[in-house]
């Protein structure tokens, strides 16, 4: 089956590009300029005609890539053709009535370069990222990813693992036969070295998932003091309702923010207070798991009736900012506490020391974003499978099957105890790595990452 889909975003442009890949690819060129095939990769000015009529669909660039050298693996072609909307729909239109040709699912053309071993899933996952990138730091991450040098890293463990396996089977195999010494202690610091360069990626404080999701911001704080209207002077948009009625708010408001390249959510939550409402009782519950969730806080109070007896002491514990609001009907000094804890003093009604907040703000992100080689976590599906394998690790150490394997074959009965201690997800882990298609793989093809 040949797929082909637009490959720019929809909506009106200059050019629009449909691609095309599958083993007939280029039976659409010849029958849609009718002519034959271009120069492979040259761009070449060819008229697009309707299949049947002849009547002309569009005059554009046709690029030719005969597999396996094209991004997909297989032959491939791209018709770069000016990008309204009924050209782009014309132009699928008559695609859709070539034989064996079918409208491609979101993302499959490089679901097929994933297949057909031309890009790794790292590498899949960070084109997908790119794509979807809305901020400098994001669009950095992805295509740190997209080089490689994450996959190296984590090639590199695997190879390790595999060293490691390798011995661990030769053991069980031949359990009258001794490792060399030199072996033994090969795999002692194998397994100490993969065991702490996991727990060194592991903990990364999972800045690769804050860049990727955006570094979430909870406005948290009691009625009516001001946190609707500071989402809104944030994002310099009416995003939340503003109303002198306390409870306005009842549930969780976001929006997406771009600071200084920073991918940032902010969240307006309802207001905290004792309330026998029970929708309210929901928002509330709701704004109280934000805040816990969140990278940051800001805990939003009115200068007249600050009370630290209460909730307001939790939520300020860590991770928070105390945002004091109508900071301009302060008629004397404000409570001790408050110099103790990392404040700002605003007015919204004034439009005052909102520069300030952003720039606490923008300090904590600052701190919290370093994009550096050792953040290779970008999903948590990453870091879960990291997890499991250390664990695994830690459950062989553990288990009576780590001294068995350094020590000295005693009798027939060896291989049996072995078996029985080796704990069942240290073989489905390395299953799920394809042990055996590596030892199969001839040594000249590139290594792909498994590990996820």
């Amino acid at each position: 089956m040949t797929i082909y889909a637009l490959s720019t975003g929809p909506g009106v442009s200059g050019v629009a590009i449909v691609r095309i890949s599958g083993p007939e690819a280029s039976k659409a060129i010849k029958l849609l300029t009718k002519k034959d095939l271009p120069t492979p990769r040259i761009a070449t000015l060819r008229k697009i005609n309707n299949l049947n009529t002849s009547e002309l669909i569009d005059e554009g660039i046709i690029i030719w890539f005969p597999g396996p050298e094209s991004y997909t693996g297989e032959d491939m072609a791209e018709f770069h053709v000016h990008g309204g909307k009924a050209i782009v729909l014309a132009l699928q239109n008559e695609l859709s009535k070539i034989e064996n040709f079918r409208l491609a699912e979101p993302g499959e053309f490089t679901k097929i370069a994933f297949q057909n071993g031309k890009i790794n899933l790292l590498k899949a996952e960070s084109i997908g990222d790119l794509i979807s990138a809305e901020t400098e730091m994001q669009r950095l991450q992805a295509v740190k990813i997209m080089e490689g040098k994450s996959a190296e890293k984590f090639d590199d463990l695997r190879e390790k693992l595999l060293k490691i396996l390798s011995f661990v089977e030769a053991k069980i195999d031949f359990p009258e036969e001794d490792l060399p010494d030199e072996n033994i202690k090969q795999i002692k610091k194998d397994t100490t070295e993969v065991l702490n360069k996991i727990k060194k990626i592991l903990d990364d404080q999972k800045v690769g998932e804050i860049i990727r999701e955006g570094f979430k911001i909870a406005i948290i704080g009691p009625t009516n003091a001001g946190k609707s209207s500071l989402l809104n002077n944030l994002s310099n948009r009416d995003v939340a309702i503003v109303s002198e009625i306390a409870g306005t708010t009842r549930d969780v408001i976001e929006t997406h923010l771009n600071m200084d390249g920073y991918p940032v959510i902010i969240s307006d939550t309802a207001g905290i207070r004792s309330s026998k409402d029970e929708i309210e009782k929901k928002g509330i519950k709701l704004s109280l798991d934000r805040a816990e969730k969140a990278d940051l806080k800001l805990v939003v109070v009115d200068a007249k009736s600050i009370d630290f007896s209460g909730f307001l002491n939790d939520l300020l514990k860590d991770n928070a900012i105390l945002v004091i609001n109508k900071s301009d009907l302060i008629n004397g000094e404000l409570d001790p506490e408050v110099n103790k804890l990392d404040h700002v003093l605003i007015s919204l009604k004034e439009n005052k020391n909102l520069d300030k907040l952003i720039s606490k703000i923008k300090n904590k992100l600052k701190t919290k974003f370093i994009i550096n080689d050792d953040i290779l976590i970008t999903r948590e599906r990453h870091r879960q499978h990291l997890v499991h394998c250390s664990d695994n690790f830690h459950r062989l150490r553990e288990s009576h099957y780590h001294d068995l394997l350094f020590a000295l074959p005693q009798q027939d009965s060896l291989l049996s105890i072995l078996q029985r201690n080796v704990p069942s997800q240290i073989h489905k882990q390395w299953s799920r790595m394809d042990i055996s298609s590596h030892r199969e793989r001839d040594k000249s093809d590139p290594p792909q990452t498994q590990l996820f």
